[in-house]
């Protein structure tokens, strides 16, 4: 609701799965993903996308309640663009989501 009041639409999914049809059928500027997702991780799906050449640039936010110094790292090797731990403030959400859509249309 927070990120529809700001403007953005948005699709949201309970599972890795959904969200991997979502994506097949809807073309979206970004990925938000929770780390501990039922079935998939976040981090293995974020892992599958980079891998896949129709998702290669696809912005990918990952948040979590994994703060350590070695998950971040582990993150950003697989693929993400932003890694945001729990709790978080809502106006921090959008400000990283502007900014990752933003620096991937100036990149395309």
């Amino acid at each position: 609701m927070v990120l529809e009041n700001a403007g953005m639409h948005v699709i949201t999914v309970a599972t890795a799965e959904e969200a991997q049809q979502s994506l097949a059928e809807t073309s979206v500027d970004l990925l938000v993903l929770d780390w501990m997702l039922p079935g998939i991780s976040g981090i293995e799906m974020t892992r599958r996308l980079k891998n896949d050449p129709r998702f290669t640039a696809l912005p990918v936010i990952l948040l979590t309640a994994r703060a350590e110094r070695n998950d971040r790292i582990r993150a950003f090797e697989v693929g993400v663009n932003d890694y945001i731990t729990k709790p978080f403030s809502p106006r921090d959400l959008i400000v990283r989501i502007n900014s990752a859509i933003n620096i991937s249309k100036n990149l395309n």
